[in-house]
């Protein structure tokens, strides 16, 4: 009997969390979702509709808005695997002590500063008059302006540390004689890499693409910053919040069952059960 008050009394506050807040606030949302919003008022009501829903796949512009977004939260995690693979096999395998400690630095260090001030670094980098047209413009090279170029690689810059310290972390733990056995059997480096070591760190890679993927999907202010006119899920929750909360919790879902669809297929891979 003491034993189970002891448990109870150890999880009642994060169980009160995981039901009371967060659990709750998302049935909340699903339930916002099928409301309606006066046309004439702008009145939210309580009620039962799947209009908010129908606008989503009837509506060019949310459709789009939706795909543009996934699209952009995919080529995020593309990117992050194809810079954290090889900095972590140099990282792990080949750079000496002090600069492995150097290059763990610099790929932490988006971590330390705000959110927001990262965003405007990147805004000040690719403007117009900014760092990477003026490196560039002797060359004849202008940079990508404001669009789903920059947008992509903004959020790789913010999230391409959740994706760099498993793969270096798994890369790590590799023996190195597997390195030398490929390269005794005639592999070269790529083939190495593809044969060897991308099977061995795939849990790492998942576990990652799991924060690239979610993390894109969710954000709005690299849209609102560096995007243009680019808009992303975020963007249209954002402005339907005041004008038609009913529309923005319907719009809210969409990301939610891009990540469970993305789980449940890396979940039938197996590759969940090895990390």
């Amino acid at each position: 009997m003491k034993r189970r008050l002891r448990l109870a009394s150890l999880l009642a506050l994060p169980m009160a969390w995981l039901i009371g807040i967060y659990i709750l606030s998302l049935v909340m949302l699903l339930v916002t979702a099928f409301w309606v919003t006066d046309p004439f008022t702008s009145k939210v009501t309580p009620g039962f509709t799947l209009r908010n829903f129908e606008q989503l796949v009837v509506n060019p512009a949310y459709l789009s808005t939706a795909l543009r977004t996934l699209g952009i939260a995919l080529a995020v995690t593309a990117l992050c695997i194809l810079v954290s693979v090889p900095l972590g096999i140099f990282m792990a395998k080949i750079a000496p002590a002090w600069l492995r400690a150097v290059l763990a630095v610099a790929i932490t260090l988006p971590l330390w500063a705000g959110y927001l001030v990262k965003i405007l670094a990147m805004r000040i980098t690719f403007t117009e008059d900014g760092f990477f047209n003026a490196v560039l413009s002797p060359l004849g090279i202008s940079g990508p302006g404001f669009g789903i170029v920059t947008v992509v690689l903004t959020l790789t810059y913010l999230w391409l540390p959740y994706m760099s310290v498993p793969v270096y972390t798994a890369i790590r733990q590799l023996p190195s004689h597997l390195f030398d056995a490929s390269a005794d059997l005639g592999a070269g480096a790529w083939r190495t890499i593809r044969t060897v070591v991308l099977p061995l760190i795939r849990p790492a890679i998942i576990a990652g693409s799991v924060f690239t993927f979610s993390l894109s999907l969710g954000d709005y202010l690299a849209a609102r910053f560096v995007g243009g006119s680019t808009q992303m899920i975020g963007s249209v929750i954002a402005s339907n919040i005041n004008l038609n909360p009913p529309i923005a919790a319907a719009f809210s879902i969409v990301p939610i069952v891009f990540v469970v669809v993305y789980l449940v297929s890396v979940q039938r891979t197996g590759a969940l059960q090895r990390m």
